[in-house]
């Protein structure tokens, strides 16, 4: 599972159920706050699994660029693109890309949302604790049919360094951010599957 399985996280949960910690919220919209000033933002992070038994099964690196309400995602083996209407998801391994349309009454979780206030739809959260300047906020979904029961977000000056997520299974994926930066001029062209650019691929449409 890639970074793909956070943003496919639908926000269909009920309102209204359990309160949340006002120490947790003030660093969240802080970190939401600071994340909407930027015009684009190009981030690289590693990400790593690991099994109920701590064993690590493998590490990723990977890009994201974000601009507005498009995004482009560059994994280990698997790269995501959209701008913001579409989605094509490439697999290099088998040389096929799907294509579907986004539905926005799906609320679909997007990269831009997992940095702004997608939290106060779809999750109970509460501040852990702080450890030399670090936050860690536990984000409990509300929606319990969810194939994880808990994330951790890591967040130093106003900005999210690593987020962990806890599978049912007892699988763990801990995305960490090595660099951003931000406002930099990313043409349009970055956010669209061009399949010129990839010889061979099979294309399926599900739009």
């Amino acid at each position: 599972m890639a970074i793909v399985c956070l943003i496919s996280v639908n926000a269909q949960a009920p309102k209204g159920m359990g309160s949340n910690d006002p120490q947790a919220k003030k660093i969240l919209d802080a970190v939401s706050a600071k994340f909407k000033t930027f015009k684009s933002v190009q981030a690289k992070f590693s990400l790593k699994v690991e099994n109920s038994a701590g064993k690590t099964l493998g590490i990723k690196s990977g890009i994201v660029y974000m601009k507005g309400s498009k995004y482009r995602i560059s994994i280990t083996g698997q790269e995501i693109f959209s701008d913001g209407v579409n989605v094509w998801t490439y697999d290099k391994s088998s040389k096929e890309v799907t294509i579907s349309k986004i539905d926005p009454s799906a609320n679909t979780m997007t990269p831009q949302k997992l940095f702004t206030n997608f939290y106060d739809k779809d999750f109970l959260y509460k501040l852990n604790g702080t450890t030399k300047g670090l936050n860690e906020i536990e984000l409990t979904p509300i929606d319990k049919t969810k194939p994880f029961f808990k994330i951790l977000l890591y967040v130093n000056s106003n900005a999210i360094t690593s987020t962990k997520l806890l599978e049912k299974t007892g699988n763990k994926y801990t995305y960490s951010t090595t660099s951003l930066t931000s406002n930099r001029n990313i043409p349009e062209a970055t956010f669209v599957f061009d399949v010129k650019k990839y010889p061979g691929t099979e294309v399926v449409d599900l739009r």
